[in-house]
């Protein structure tokens, strides 16, 4: 089944359009999810919105937005005048620049989607463009308004497709500065920095997100399994803390670890590499 589109518009650059749509690239759907009961009664609990005066419900019909003005007096906004004051969408992301792909700064990265074309006509416009930005290793700038927001996308080459990411405003992204201010000037130098160079060599690999663990996930998934069958909970076992004391004795320590295993592997592919290969060797089976 074709996952449903979250935004349908026209990707616009100069003169070239073509009808596009937006997919969810990433999503918590998955997640384990988990609901409010009273344990007395085992029914699901339902949030109730109460006057934080009267201490009475307040309908859905009684509620507006408002702004705090400081010392509990509130600006009231009614949903006309939200409405009106949103921008209007016109449906369509206009390109306003290409920037090399090398330039962007990720800290402005929001959310990602799939940007594929919206019907067969749009697709000899849309491929165009997306091997043009590949040979040319660059991102295209574009505005529209996504979700009742004006929002800022950049968009790059991806697999067969293009991917946009929505941008955080310039507001919204601190200062590394803040961060990053008590962080003292050293220079590096001589067999440390040449160590800490091996163990990042040794333990080079490919980015590959299946690797990756969710332990929390996976804790969660147990732990109401072992409820449903009724079985004791066990606690994880806490990791063991270390110390470090001599940060260069700690590099010593982890290049030779890693220098006992390297050549372990090269002997093994040695040994694999010099045995004779049959003449009508079986077809691989694909895994299925």
């Amino acid at each position: 089944m074709a996952p449903r589109a979250n935004w349908k518009g026209f990707l616009k650059v100069g003169e070239l359009t073509c009808h596009v749509a937006l997919y969810t690239a990433a999503s918590t759907s998955e997640r384990i999810a988990f609901h409010t009961v009273n344990r007395a009664t085992g029914h699901r609990v339902h949030r109730q919105f109460v006057d934080s005066e009267t201490g009475k419900a307040v309908e859905k019909e009684d509620q507006v937005k408002g702004y705090d003005l400081g010392s509990g007096d509130y600006i009231v906004l009614e949903p006309e005048e939200i409405a009106e004051a949103v921008p209007q969408s016109d449906k369509t992301l206009a390109v306003s620049a290409f920037l090399s792909c090398s330039d962007i700064d990720k800290a402005y990265f929001d959310k990602p989607y799939y940007l594929a074309p919206a019907d067969k006509m749009a697709e000899e416009a849309y491929v165009i463009l997306r091997d043009g930005m590949r040979k040319e290793n660059v991102a295209a700038i574009a505005q529209t308004v996504l979700f009742r927001r004006m929002r800022s996308v950049l968009i790059r080459p991806y697999g067969k497709g293009l991917l946009a990411n929505t941008l955080n405003f310039d507001y919204e992204v601190r200062s590394a500065e803040e961060a990053f201010d008590q962080i003292p000037d050293l220079k590096i130098k001589g067999e440390m920095l040449d160590l800490a160079e091996h163990i990042i060599d040794t333990k080079r690999g490919e980015f590959d997100p299946t690797s990756f663990d969710d332990r929390y996930e996976a804790a969660l998934a147990e732990l109401v399994k072992a409820k449903i069958e009724g079985r004791k909970i066990e606690a994880p076992k806490p990791p063991k803390s270390t110390k470090v004391i001599d940060l260069m004795e700690a590099l010593r320590q982890s290049a030779g670890a890693a220098a006992k295993k390297a050549p372990a592997k090269t002997a093994a592919k040695a040994r694999s590499a010099g045995k004779e290969k049959p003449r009508h060797a079986p077809a691989r089976r694909k895994a299925s």
